[in-house]
Order: structure tokens, then sequence, then C-alpha cells
């Protein structure tokens, strides 16, 4: 049975409440693989290791189900905001 992308979305907002969030299903619908991309103030001071063990962490329960989990973007809401000013594509 797969995970869908409801459940990560709640694990993720519970966990880590983001100021932007975006779970994609990549796995055709199955629910086995996501795309994440996540702002939060969880990851201020934290390095890009420590920011996907919090993702990793906020979705545990879910890790048994899912075969592929790829965390594309980990930014505090100034690294956003910076991101969304220099005209980066998000």
């Amino acid at each position: 049975m797969g995970v869908t992308k409801e459940e990560v979305e709640a694990a993720l907002n519970s966990k880590l409440k983001p100021s932007h969030l975006d779970v994609t299903d990549i796995s055709g619908g199955c629910g086995t693989s996501f795309s994440v991309e996540i702002v939060s103030e969880e990851f201020e001071g934290k390095r890009l290791l420590e920011r996907h063990r919090l993702v990793n962490s906020a979705v545990s329960e879910y890790l048994k189900d899912i075969h592929a989990l790829s965390i594309k973007k980990t930014l505090t809401p100034a690294q956003w905001e910076k991101e969304d000013k220099s005209g980066a594509t998000k």
C-alpha cells in the first residue's frame, strides 16, 4: 500500500510548520516516490544534511512504504525570499 501526497504533506506541516510546501507524487500515482520542496524556520542555523534529516524524521512513519524521497529544496524563509527576489525559478 502506497502513501498519499496528503499524508506526506500532513506530516511535514505538523512537524516543520512550513511557510511553503510543495509535495509531488513522482511515482505515477502509486505513492512510492515523492519530491519535496519546503521552506521552514526550523531550518535556521542548520546545514543541508541536518535539514534533510529533519524532513526524513518528519515523515519517518511513512518511509518504510516510500521507495524514494527526493528533497529538492530545504530553505529558510529568508533564503526563499532572496531566491524569489533574484528571479530564480521555484
